[in-house]
């Protein structure tokens, strides 16, 4: 048995950390009891190994992200299934869902989604699940890849920045959600209508030149659209991806709360840490769509989150190549669009929830159980309870960093958080109770690859 003891701990319903002991089977990786430290201590067999924490870690259960680009196979030299892993043990993520581009080939049919797993076996240091895709030509292959165990779809409304990942028109959706409508999935989109207009006489260094492609209009058209799909194919449940503009709310709230449709939201990391205003001329390493927006923007993301009108926080790690980012010339046009940042959200977060007077028991619930309760894996991922797996994580929040690239574990160590300090830092990650990253040791990275296919 393993035992972890701390003074602070965040267990399901609770708006504070409290004291706990949190035992784990090692036979079978699952909690098999969680106590109040305010019960009589159990007698524990001798053999009993016993996790004490310090008062200044909190234990989290481990965190959950539904939203990122492992790349592979076909782009391994973007980011692959070991590095992205690990990237993400070592901020407290274990379980990620995959999502099916940019890879050769995409996660559309399901032979591309063998090749995925086949390159995933082994390989794994957390658990992996996966999202199919939908592009105008593949209606028939749903079904099927719904039956190999996708969590569900996903289909871009504008060019996806990748030719192998077409997007779709509102015909194309019409031929295929009926083929989920009833399948218990859920369909996601990239929620931007219309081409951006990057012919500009501006500086391509600048940063305002960029924004102006990528007005929130494109987001508001898509998200109407969306919401008159939803109306259309409940019970479907139909979920917006990376949300950055916040002038898009209302048609959300009126879908959500006065229609009651099975429409979900999700914002980023990098729309709730990051602003316009400062991105400095040439840091093309900024680059994501929809882009990162202005200062009273990121204060609604964070109003609405609050308010429950967005359900969770994702980290969309969609890394590539330092040329492809083309920081050598700055130009925002030409960049590939993309951020890079797996492995840094909880400290990110954290020191945003600091400044506003959030407790850390909302960025577990929007990090970790929401996301999970979504994906179908409550009571199995994203809480600290009896019979749930065993992901566990200790956060130090004396440990204030300046983020360098010693701190980026991805394959490509582009970001725009290096410089960024923060407080708060993983120390010690579990799965399943075996420590798979410990910040202090020699090699991080503890044991052999233990994560599992979630199919």
């Amino acid at each position: 048995m393993l035992v972890f003891s701390g003074q602070r701990v965040v267990l399901p319903g609770r708006t504070e950390p409290c004291p706990a002991m949190i035992e784990v089977s090692r036979d079978t990786g699952k909690i098999t009891k969680v106590l109040e430290k305010a019960a009589n201590k159990p007698e524990y067999p001798e053999e009993t190994e016993f996790v004490e924490l310090s008062p200044d870690q909190i234990l989290l259960p481990g965190l959950v992200d539904v939203h990122v680009h492992l790349n592979a196979p076909g782009r391994e030299q973007w980011e692959g299934f070991k590095t992205g892993t690990q990237a993400a043990a070592s901020g407290g993520v274990t379980t990620l869902v995959d999502m099916p581009l940019n890879s050769i080939p995409s996660t559309t049919t399901v032979s591309n989604l063998k090749q995925k797993t086949d390159r995933a076996t082994d390989s794994c240091y957390i658990d992996v699940a996966f999202w199919g895709g939908v592009v105008p030509d593949n209606s028939e292959d749903l079904v099927p890849l719904v039956e190999a165990g996708v969590k569900g779809f996903k289909c871009f409304l504008c060019n996806s920045g990748v030719d192998e990942f077409r997007h779709v028109e509102e015909e194309d959706l019409h031929r295929a959600l009926p083929k989920i409508q009833h399948k218990g999935r859920k369909m996601l989109f990239h929620a931007e209508l219309g081409d951006r207009d990057e012919e500009s006489s501006h500086s391509h260094r600048a940063y305002s030149t960029f924004l102006k492609t990528s007005p929130e209009s494109m987001e508001e058209s898509a998200i109407a659209l969306v919401a008159r799909l939803t109306e259309q194919y409940a019970p479907l449940q139909t979920h917006i991806v990376h949300l950055s503009a916040s002038s898009a709310l209302p048609i959300l709230r009126e879908a959500r709360r006065e229609k009651k449709l099975p429409l979900s939201v999700e914002t980023c990391i990098h729309y709730l840490t990051l602003e316009a205003e400062v991105v400095p001329e040439g840091r093309t390493d900024y680059k994501c769509c929809p882009p990162i927006r202005g200062r009273a923007n990121r204060d609604a993301l964070w109003q609405a989150l609050q308010d429950g009108d967005i359900d969770f926080i994702v980290s969309d790690h969609s890394p590539c190549t330092a040329d492809l980012k083309r920081l050598d010339e700055g130009n925002f046009l030409k960049a590939w669009g993309g951020i890079g940042g797996l492995g840094l959200g909880v400290s990110l977060i954290y020191t945003e929830c600091q400044k506003r007077n959030i407790s850390i028991c909302k960025l577990v619930e929007w990090m970790s159980s929401k996301p999970a309760a979504w994906i179908g894996l409550d009571g199995q991922k994203g809480g600290l309870k009896e019979g749930a797996d065993a992901d566990l994580v200790i956060f130090d929040v004396s440990k204030s960093f300046t983020i360098s690239t010693d701190d980026l574990y991805f394959k490509n160590k582009v970001s725009p958080y290096t410089g960024m300090q923060v407080d708060g830092r993983v120390v010690k990650t579990f799965l399943r109770g075996q420590a798979v990253f410990d910040v202090k040791a020699s090699d991080p990275f503890l044991d052999s690859a233990k994560g599992r296919l979630l199919l």
